[in-house]
């Protein structure tokens, strides 16, 4: 009796855990979100605030302080998650497990290491903001509409790495002779096309024949579709993933 009380017990606790961590339906799973949420946004902050010269060696202390229990919650976090996972390993190397741990690893691998090359493990802190994907609805229902066009908008990269291929070469026969420095080969023209044809146009390189000109304009009005479609696309899908949601 003894040990079935302590299984059942056990398990008790796994639900009740797993409910704080993964069910924000309920009322423990959304405040332990928007306890982690807002103790994300604080360490950001205060990474940030470490950055600023001049600061007393007391603020730095207040600093560092405050990274050591950041850290600790959301190892402790990291922790909890892989006890509740229903696949350990599944968790371990999933996007949000492999995220949870980059955020957290950092400080433990320059603990206690006086080596200047390891602070710049430092900056995967900035990793840290990637874990307030996990709580963002509209973060899963983007992923949910890109899943939907994922066939469509492969097609059309696909098609958009074509184009710039075909403007680097057609921009290169229209100014090589013009611009020789700029445009020395296929490979020179490929900036231009990338630039061009997203509508970028930083103005570094720019053709100056007839030819080039008119050609250029041919591809400004095809960076406009660039642009627009794969909008479009994803544009209809999410407008798709609420109409399931209300249904």
């Amino acid at each position: 009796m003894f040990v079935g009380g302590y299984l059942v017990k056990n398990y008790s606790v796994r639900m009740f855990l797993k409910g704080m961590l993964e069910d924000t339906a309920i009322t423990r799973g959304r405040r332990f979100a928007f306890f982690i949420q807002a103790l994300i946004l604080f360490s950001l902050v205060t990474f940030s605030v470490d950055t600023l010269p001049g600061l007393s060696v007391n603020v730095r202390k207040a600093l560092a302080l405050s990274e050591e229990v950041s850290v600790g919650i959301f190892t402790i976090e990291y922790l909890l998650r892989i006890y509740v996972a229903d696949s350990k390993p599944l968790f371990i190397f999933s996007f949000f497990g492999v995220i949870d741990l980059i955020a957290i690893l950092p400080f433990y691998l320059s603990l206690g290491l006086d080596l200047r090359s390891l602070r710049v493990f430092r900056l995967l802190r900035l990793f840290r903001i990637f874990k307030l994907l996990r709580y963002s609805v509209a973060i899963n229902r983007f992923s949910r509409a890109m899943a939907i066009v994922k066939e469509e908008l492969i097609l059309f990269f696909s098609v958009a790495m074509i184009l710039i291929y075909l403007s680097a070469v057609g921009i290169y026969y229209c100014e090589r002779y013009a611009q020789p420095d700029n445009f020395q080969s296929v490979f020179s023209g490929l900036w231009w096309a990338v630039v061009t044809l997203t509508t970028v146009g930083y103005g570094d390189v720019y053709p100056v024949t007839v030819g080039g000109r008119i050609f250029t304009f041919f591809i400004l009005m095809l960076g406009l579709g660039v642009v627009a479609v794969p909008t479009g696309l994803l544009a209809s899908a999410l407008s798709q993933t609420r109409y399931e949601e209300r249904d």
